[in-house]
């Protein structure tokens, strides 16, 4: 009987953890449900993935996934770590971090570098910010064909009163004293410009 019970034990430590691979991935509930293959002969539906707060992500199926398994039993298991080889990124720096997903895009918290955000040919949208601030100590540079503003634009805000679009309307209407002419009673200025833009 005594080893009887050892070996139940024994087995149930065996089972405690298992390496498989994602076969599907079912991520539209609160929690993330996972299809494991443990084995050729082992695969485990329903299997609730774990990941770090603030941090959601669908592993690509092929991936490689830890799960552990409540005193042992195959049938009660949660997935505690998720990789992907094809997709890892590799050479980081000590100390460096990258988020990154299958198709190119990434954050890397370089260790020298600064930070680079990578895009992958892709927008990049803020959305429902009050405002956005970039405190930069030598300045920011947009290497782009076009940039487009809905709204205004003002320069040296600190001191200026115009926006652009009322220095170019005042722009548009200006005139200067014509030099050389005779004086007289009247003064006499230049016509408006004739191209305003």
């Amino acid at each position: 009987m005594f080893e009887y019970v050892i070996e139940r034990v024994y087995r149930r430590v065996l089972m405690l953890i298992g390496r498989s691979r994602v076969t599907l991935v079912n991520d539209s509930g609160k929690v993330q449900m996972m299809q494991l293959k443990l084995s050729a002969i082992e695969l485990r539906d329903d299997t609730p993935r774990l990941a770090e707060f603030g941090i959601a992500s669908n592993p690509p199926i092929g991936s490689d996934a830890v799960a552990v398994f409540i005193g042992g039993d195959r049938s009660n298991g949660v997935v505690i770590a998720t990789g992907h080889q094809q997709s890892r990124p590799t050479g980081l720096a000590p100390g460096e971090t990258k988020i990154y997903c299958q198709d190119g895009k990434f954050i890397y918290f370089t260790a020298s570098g600064g930070i680079v955000i990578e895009a992958n040919g892709q927008a990049v949208t803020v959305s429902n910010s009050t405002s956005v601030t970039i405190n930069a100590s030598t300045q920011v540079i947009m290497n782009t064909p076009l940039l487009k503003v809905s709204g205004d634009i003002i320069d040296n805000y600190g001191t200026n009163t115009h926006n652009m679009a009322a220095t170019r309307a005042i722009y548009n209407k200006h005139t200067h004293d014509v030099d050389g002419v005779q004086g007289g009673s009247s003064t006499v200025v230049s016509d408006i410009p004739n191209q305003p833009e």
